[in-house]
Formats: C-alpha cells, structure tokens, sequence
C-alpha cells in the first residue's frame, strides 16, 4: 500500500510539475466560460425570449439566470471528462519515453502501478474540475442566482459522477495509445467531438431523429441531462412562479435537455444515475481486464 501512495504522489507531482499539461488543464473552463459569456450568452438569451408565451414579462435577472444556467452546465458536462483525458495523459507519456518499462521491470506489482494511474488522474481531474465548477457557480452568483443549497449539492455531486465516468472513459482509452502523436490527435478528437455528442454545445432535441436515438445510447449525454437539470432547476421554478405555464416550462426542459427520453420513454433522474454510474463501472472493469491481459 505504500507504495501504491508513493506511485499516486509520483503522478501527481509530475502532472502538476509540467505546465502545459496543468495549465491546458486548468485554463481549458476558464477559457470556455469567456467564450460561451462573450459568443452564445446572447444566442441562448434571445432562445428563451422566443419560446416564451406572448405577454409574460420575465426580470432581466431571471433570464440571465436562465442563461448562466445553460452555460456553466455545458462547461462543466464537458470539462469532466476532456480534463480527465489530459490529466491521463501522464500514462502514455510514461509509454512514449520508456518510464513504464523501468517502472514495470521493478519490484511494483503491475495492478498496483495501473490502479495507481486511476487514483492520480482522478485526483487531479476533481481538483481541476471542482475548481471550475466554483468558478462558474461564483459567475451564476454574479449574474443571477436561482439556485437552492439542494441544487448546488447535486450539481456537485454530478461533478464528482462525470468526473469517475471521464476518468474511467479515458484510461481504456489511453490504455491503447504509446507516442506523443497519439496523444495529440485523441486529445484534439475529445476536446472538439464530445461536447457535442453528449448535447452539451448543441441540445440533442435540435439534432435529427435518427442521430438523436443513437445519442441516446451514449452515457455522457444523461450526464450532460443531469448537470443541466441541477444547473437550471430553481430558474426554471422561478420562472413558473411568474405565470409560465407547466406545459410550457415542460417544453422548455424537453428542449434544453433536462428531460431525456429513450426512444419515447421518460428516463428518470434515478435512472440517469444509473446509466452514468454503470458505464463508469463497465469502464474500470473493462480496464483492470486489459491490464490483466496485457500481463498474460
């Protein structure tokens, strides 16, 4: 065991010894909250307005609420998990520059040196992660705050789920890669494609049937439906107090995706758990296998 805690301090150092792995890292959800304020904080305002029913006055507090909701929901469903695959990358490093093989010729067991990996990047993925999840609430603070303490537990707690599921999601992943190249091209796959297949830049509901029944397969997009619900909640309360309708607020939950629905079925919050928290542990157990077959 001691030497499992020196392994997960050895990762850990060095992640965070190499700036540009820590900083990408660190900045990736600062950079995304400035983008999504400065670019789309105007398209989703003018979004809600439309869908709005004619004649209900809603503060401008209100909407910014609305809109601050949707945002910081998008950076943190997709920061869970493109952090977790930087933080992971330690791994192939250690492939690509032959650390693995001094590591492995000692007397460290290799299930210990390959859970050790696991510990370390989730570590670092929670740090970095809960970080930017206070930095967005401090936002929401700033600009609207709609939010009850059960709210902000939850959307915590989603963090903490998205973060186990990436971090899982990465290691199989990684699991395969060996040279920098790799590194870079997976790295530039996660960043720019999962934010969208898990509904996080675009709602699902504005994609095509088909495509939206096969992201209804991908566990990322109930996570993504989960941070959004926990996100928006009290505005959307809040919004009903001021005479929306339930069938309208309904709608405009179906819309942004805080309502799933699997081929026409409601999937329940409980539910969503359930799928995010058995594919993370399909993924941990699908990567001790692979480690236990490469020792074969």
């Amino acid at each position: 065991m001691k030497t499992f805690w020196v392994l997960v301090r050895r990762n850990m150092r060095l992640f965070f010894k190499d700036k540009g792995m820590f900083f990408t890292s660190l900045i990736t959800p600062a950079i995304l909250l400035v983008l999504y304020v400065t670019f789309l904080g105007n398209v989703y305002r003018d979004s809600f307005v439309m869908n709005l029913p004619a004649g209900l006055a809603v503060p401008e507090k209100l909407l910014d609420g609305l809109v601050a909701g949707q945002l910081i929901s998008s950076i943190l469903a997709v920061s869970c998990v493109t952090v977790a695959f930087c933080s992971n990358f330690l791994m192939v490093q250690d492939k690509a520059l032959g650390t693995s093989i001094d590591l492995r010729i000692s007397p460290v067991r290799p299930s210990t040196l390959s859970v050790a990996y696991y510990v370390s990047t989730l570590a670092v993925t929670l740090i970095i992660c809960l970080a930017a999840a206070g930095l967005c609430l401090g936002y929401t603070a700033a600009v609207g705050w709609y939010m009850s303490a059960a709210d902000v537990a939850k959307l915590l707690g989603d963090v903490v789920l998205l973060v186990l599921f990436g971090t899982a999601l990465s290691s199989v992943v990684n699991f395969f890669l060996s040279s920098q190249g790799q590194i870079s091209a997976v790295g530039t796959v996660v960043s720019s494609g999962y934010g969208f297949i898990c509904g996080a830049y675009m709602p699902i509901s504005s994609f095509g049937e088909g495509l939206q029944k096969v992201i209804s397969f991908l566990p990322g997009t109930y996570g993504t439906a989960l941070v959004r619900t926990h996100a928006m909640q009290g505005a959307i309360s809040e919004l009903e107090s001021f005479g929306l309708p339930e069938t309208a607020a309904e709608q405009i939950m179906l819309a942004l995706d805080m309502r799933i629905r699997f081929f026409e079925t409601p999937v329940s919050e409980a539910a969503m758990y359930l799928i995010v928290g058995g594919a993370t542990a399909a993924l941990v157990l699908g990567y001790v296998l692979l480690n236990k077959l490469k020792k074969r």
